[in-house]
């Protein structure tokens, strides 16, 4: 008989395993946890004997991974509502951009936050997402644009590690400052944030905004050669307003992911596939920008490109505190079925983030990361636009969410 710490049972389980049944389901699922990690999953009548610490009945509800947000600003000072209010007079995100809002807003804003209360803001968005059922979350710093404030940010994000995973990106280049010279600040992030950032043991992954308001594909290139001679993987917002070539600039880095890609070409679509580079789709900004072009959802599920649904909460362009709202978006406007974005927001989020082999899937070895669900269907989850659906969770093995 093997001893474990926790075992689950009278569930259904969407395992989220790519084959076989539709969403990996395992129907009278038990699952047993050990040490933090899943030790058997399957179904009941194939289950061993065990003795459990604990045992928990869950009356025939559905079980998936927890859900993984891959792409968030999430620790940011003040908020740009009125950017918002300006948009719905008819002022572009490229307008707002030029005139001095956008990003640079959140900047000022953000240097004269205090660390202390950066997580405290935070953390209260974090709570949203942990309480949809969010065992791992991504933070981007690049509300800064200094050597202090961004590393400023990065601790606040590592602090925040708790009940849900964090995962960190360094996002040096996401707008120039104002009155600054720009080859100066470039040179700057390159030579010294960066490092810096990475001694402190603050960076999981690097991540640059390529784009016509942004940066250029030489300069981009410049950070992800540091990053790569750092051992750090790299990511991209890419093609978000203009095809600059930015799917194709990441699939060349072998980037762990490209983001937004809403105008980008099939030759882009073809690297990525070749690289194995993720397509991180984020339909609250294509919403909140009321944006018409859609990413080539249909091109990148031809090619076999890998489609990964994030929130992109972020104080502008997706004030999103839901990833399953993100789900509801990515299904009803970019034509997912609910099956890709579950799979999205766990099995592929956790290959954009390079944690394919720690979560993201219900498999013996993984982290028991999960999210147990009142619903009838693993759909449900997409079609539900907003709802306390979650009944428990758990983050390693350890209780977050009980209901």
């Amino acid at each position: 008989m093997q001893r474990i710490d926790l075992l689950l049972t009278d569930c259904r389980a969407a395992a989220m395993t790519a084959g076989g049944e539709p969403y990996g389901a395992i129907e009278n699922a038990v699952i047993a946890v050990s040490d933090g990690r899943i030790s058997w999953i399957g179904p009941k009548e194939d289950a061993p004997e065990f003795q459990a610490v604990s045992t928990v009945k869950l009356d025939g509800r559905w079980i998936t991974p927890g859900l993984i947000d891959c792409h968030t600003h999430l620790v940011f000072g003040g908020d740009r509502i009125g950017e918002f209010e300006a948009r719905l007079n008819g002022a572009t995100y490229e307008e707002i951009a030029l005139a001095g809002g956008g990003i640079r807003s959140s900047v000022a804003a953000t240097r004269a936050a205090t660390e202390a209360g950066l997580i405290k803001a935070a953390r209260k968005r974090l709570a949203a997402f942990v309480a949809e059922g969010v065992t791992t979350i991504e933070i981007k710093s690049g509300y800064g644009l200094d050597l202090e404030t961004e590393l400023k940010m990065l601790r606040a994000a590592r602090y925040l590690d708790g009940d849900a995973r964090v995962v960190t990106s360094f996002l040096g280049l996401h707008a120039v400052p104002k009155d600054q010279d720009r080859d100066a600040y470039v040179a700057m992030i390159i030579d010294e944030a960066l490092p810096a950032a990475h001694a402190a043991g603050l960076v999981d992954i690097v991540d640059a905004y390529l784009e016509h308001i942004a940066f250029t594909t030489a300069e981009v290139s410049r950070l992800f050669d540091k990053a790569r001679a750092l051992g750090l993987p790299v990511r991209l917002h890419a093609d978000q307003l203009a095809d600059g070539g930015g799917a194709a600039l990441a699939a060349s880095y072998g980037a762990l992911s490209a983001d937004h890609l809403e105008f980008t070409s099939q030759a882009g679509v073809e690297a990525m596939a070749k690289a194995g580079t993720v397509a991180v789709l984020l339909p609250g900004a294509f919403v909140a920008l009321a944006e018409t072009r859609k990413p080539p959802v249909a091109a990148l599920r031809a090619a076999g490109v890998p489609m990964a649904v994030a929130s992109d909460c972020n104080p502008g362009t997706s004030p999103m505190l839901s990833l399953r709202a993100a789900m509801n978006l990515a299904c009803s406007q970019f034509r997912l079925t609910p099956e890709e974005a579950l799979a999205g927001a766990t099995r592929v989020a956790a290959q954009a983030l390079g944690l394919a082999a720690e979560t993201g899937t219900l498999e013996a070895g993984k982290a028991a990361d999960l999210a147990v669900w009142s619903i009838d269907r693993p759909a449900e989850l997409s079609y539900w636009l907003g709802g306390g659906l979650l009944h428990r969770s758990w983050r390693g093995g350890v209780p977050v969410v009980a209901h």
